[in-house]
């Protein structure tokens, strides 16, 4: 089984997809809780001004503190991406009083989910529920949805498919801008089969793929089990690099893949990365900026060459 493409491009090509990995590094969105944000106080060294930080929200967590985080990364100039978790939701009203704490705090953009509660606090279930009842309809918020190619957990393809096709229409219908972030995931091959296979239910809405920052494959691990996606990192212990995999995981070849499918494939929905850092902050930070620099230099080196 491969876990990247291992061909290897021509140097007009390795040059452009050094150019896409510089750009991927730079727009990089990532991903902190509450606790991260608030805690740590030079938030500001590891994060360009207007990275989109994603808050996600746990289950029994006050979203009060979600709104605080915002708050917090508005004021540092970077740009808050709170989860908006439909199934902690207890009604109609508390729904709006945290819009309305989200506006005033100054956030601008929603992750819609379901979220990760067992059961529903109130009347929605999932954030298909949301959508339909019309919560966040002519709220100032764009939408940002998740996608799924490692599959997930309850739900079968057709029908995360089908409710990707439906929040896209509702985009439509009430010009309310959308994307799409994915759960992390390992595998380039699955996941740009997926992008192709979503484009008839997506297409224009820009995808940005999830990866799992570096870490040790153990802490990896538990976090894919968590995650939903235990069985393609199960797959990892099978790949004949499990020696090399086993010290530390990175998603160097799998940015490289798509980064490669995005110059190949121009019209894909494929747009950036998103990036979970299980090996913290820091960790996440430097190896995006050693792979912008890297790949900056080397398409540098190239257009010098070809003069």
């Amino acid at each position: 089984m491969e876990l990247v493409h291992e061909q290897q491009p021509d140097p007009a090509t390795a040059s452009a997809c050094d150019q896409v990995l510089a750009s991927l590094a730079r727009g990089a969105s990532i991903e902190l809780t509450p606790r991260q944000i608030q805690a740590t106080d030079d938030l500001q060294d590891w994060l360009s001004p207007g990275t989109s930080v994603y808050v996600p929200f746990l289950p029994n967590a006050d979203y009060g503190a979600s709104i605080e985080a915002c708050q917090r990364l508005v004021n540092l100039g970077l740009v808050p991406v709170p989860h908006f978790p439909a199934r902690a939701i207890e009604s109609h009203l508390q729904a709006q009083e945290w819009l309305d704490r989200l506006d005033l705090a100054g956030v601008r953009h929603l992750m819609v989910i379901a979220g990760d509660s067992p059961s529903p606090a109130g009347p929605f279930a999932d954030s298909l529920a949301l959508l339909t009842a019309g919560v966040l309809r002519d709220k100032p918020f764009a939408l940002g949805v998740a996608g799924h190619p490692d599959g997930h957990p309850v739900a079968g393809h057709p029908e995360l498919m089908e409710a990707l096709r439906i929040k896209r229409d509702y985009a439509a219908a009430t010009d309310t801008p959308m994307w799409v972030v994915t759960q992390f995931t390992f595998e380039a091959d699955i996941c740009i089969d997926w992008l192709e296979a979503a484009e008839q239910y997506l297409s224009p809405l820009p995808v940005y793929v999830g990866l799992a920052g570096p870490t040790k494959l153990r802490t990896l691990m538990a976090y894919a089990a968590q995650c939903g996606v235990g069985v393609s990192a199960r797959a990892l212990l099978r790949h004949p690099e499990t020696a090399r995999l086993l010290r530390a995981w990175t998603p160097d070849g799998l940015v490289h893949a798509l980064a490669r499918h995005q110059v190949e494939q121009p019209m894909t929905l494929f747009r950036g990365i998103h990036i979970f850092p299980f090996g913290g902050l820091k960790r996440a930070s430097e190896w995006l900026t050693g792979l912008e620099q890297e790949a900056s230099q080397r398409h540098q080196a190239a257009n010098r060459n070809s003069l």
